[in-house]
């Protein structure tokens, strides 16, 4: 399986931006994990397939959505309240096997890797 992510960009404080994430195939989870260069990787997101579950951060619960198409193998961040603390380059990933719910927020549970997009915030 291989992943493709759109989006990304520079935006206001405040202000909302959409990633995308297509998938060549089907997956157990596909989500979002950002990384700001000299620290370490951090979970922001996930969805499994059906039966349908969300996995957020702390830090972005509340103002980020992840939703699912099953159909096209497509999953979207709606990146919302944007703060200049979520400035990463952020990485769709995906998991193929199934996996206990404590795992899902731990970014070695990820073995699918796509490119990354850079989020920018300005303040």
């Amino acid at each position: 399986v291989q992943l493709q992510a759109f989006g990304g960009g520079l935006v206001q404080a405040g202000g909302s931006m959409r990633l995308s994430c297509a998938a060549s195939g089907r997956t157990f989870a596909m989500g979002w994990i950002r990384q700001v260069p000299g620290k370490e990787r951090e979970f922001v997101s996930a969805i499994t397939s059906p039966p349908v579950i969300r996995y957020y951060a702390d830090s972005v619960k509340g103002r980020f959505t992840i939703s699912r198409d099953s159909s096209s193998n497509t999953v979207t961040l709606q990146m919302n309240n944007l703060k200049s603390e979520d400035t990463a380059v952020y990485y769709c990933v995906a998991r193929n096997g199934r996996i206990i719910t404590s795992m899902m927020k731990r970014t070695g549970t990820y073995d699918i890797w796509g490119q990354g997009t850079q989020v920018t915030v300005s303040s």
